[in-house]
Parts: C-alpha cells; structure tokens; sequence
C-alpha cells in the first residue's frame, strides 16, 4: 500500500494519523534518502501520539526521548543514521525496554533494528523530482492485519 503526501504538510497529516493509532510497544521503521520526510513523518506521528517536546532530527544523540502526553504513550525517536549498521551501538540504546512504554521510531533503522520487534511496520519514503513524497507500507507480523483492518 503506497499514499502520496504532496505538500510537508500532508506528510505531518499523515503522521498524526498514524501516531494515534499507535501504542506502546509499537515499532515503525522509516527508510528513505536524506530529504525523503522521514523527520517530518516523525513529527507529525508525535503530534498523533500528543508527546511532549520539540520533534527535531535526533543524528547527533541518536535518540530523543518525548514523554506520553494525555494518551499516555511515550515516543522514542531514534536516527540509526550514524550507527552505520553497528549493532552493538543499537543494544547499547536499549530500545527493547523502551517499548514497553513508548512507541519506537528508527530513522535509517531497516536492515538492523527489525530485531527488536517481529511486528513492526517498515515505511519506505522517496522524494520524487517533482517534490512529491511517496510513502509505501511494508507491515510485518500484526501490522499486517492492523493495516487490513484499517482500508
């Protein structure tokens, strides 16, 4: 499933959707080039989850913590940008024991953090040249038929 998202604000639309419909314990993964939306996917999915503090890109301290806002769900946002595939780097983040209270964001994440959850949702961002986002889903165990469920 794919949906194009013209304008930045229909990427941060899109994202609050999906924010509200996370929980803790959920793991989305967003892969896509630098300019592809990913920060602003990001943003928007804070916005649905009602977390607290300024979502901005977390490449230099990997991971920002945004405490649960009235839904009561945390967000983790985390940039793997840097970690350049190294997996103890990840471990050392902790990130399973966050997801018992926090829904998991990985910027730059696919290929290494899809281990810490069997059921996460992979979303795959590109910028095509006339400006235009283009998100298509990649769920993994449940997600699969919380997607369904939803179109």
């Amino acid at each position: 499933m794919s949906v194009e998202l013209p304008a930045e604000e229909d990427t941060v639309r899109f994202g609050r959707a999906l924010g509200a419909e996370l929980a803790a314990g959920d793991l989305v993964l967003l892969a896509g080039p630098l300019g592809a939306g990913k920060t602003v996917l990001t943003r928007g999915i804070a916005e649905g989850l009602g977390v607290s503090g300024r979502v901005s890109s977390p490449t230099f301290v990997i991971a920002r913590v945004h405490p649960a806002g009235a839904r009561g769900v945390g967000l983790v946002h985390v940039d793997a940008y840097r970690l350049g595939g190294d997996l103890s780097q990840l471990d050392d983040l902790d990130l399973d024991s966050d997801l018992e209270r926090s829904a998991v964001v990985v910027e730059w994440g696919e290929g290494m953090a899809e281990r810490l959850s069997e059921d996460h949702l992979l979303v795959r961002l590109e910028r095509r040249p006339d400006d235009v986002r283009l998100a298509t889903f990649e769920p993994h165990g449940t997600w699969a038929t919380r997607l369904a469920e939803r179109v």
